[in-house]
């Protein structure tokens, strides 16, 4: 999708550090880690978010699956209320930080929430 940095990341026009590459996502470092060895995974085929192809979704956490490391945590961003700030589907891999930073970036308040 055009402007879209993720289908540019994939399409090898733009840069990134590339951590493993399937036939169907790929697995990279994102600009700004906000736990060490923070990891983006990234389906190939470009959809908005988690609910918009449910099978682009499970196969994004499959792969994801097969990098993860006990004490991690696997997380999805599903639209600007819950802080997705890139609208082609990724998962976050983050390690646990203890204690009460479990999410690092932490979460928006949804309006009208108490």
């Amino acid at each position: 999708m055009s402007g879209c940095p993720f289908c540019g990341i994939v399409a090898g026009r733009e840069p990134a550090t590339i951590l493993r590459v399937w036939p169907d996502a790929i697995a990279i470092r994102p600009l700004a880690p906000v736990t060490p060895g923070h990891t983006l995974v990234i389906p190939h085929q470009h959809v908005a978010d988690a609910t918009t192809e449910p099978k682009v979704t499970a196969l994004t956490a499959r792969r994801s699956a097969e990098i993860a490391r006990p004490g991690w945590h696997y997380a999805l961003n599903i639209g600007r209320e819950a802080g997705q700030t890139v609208f082609h589907l990724h998962g976050h891999l983050l390690r646990c930080l203890g204690g009460d930073r479990c999410m690092p970036w932490g979460c928006p308040t949804p309006k009208g929430a108490p």
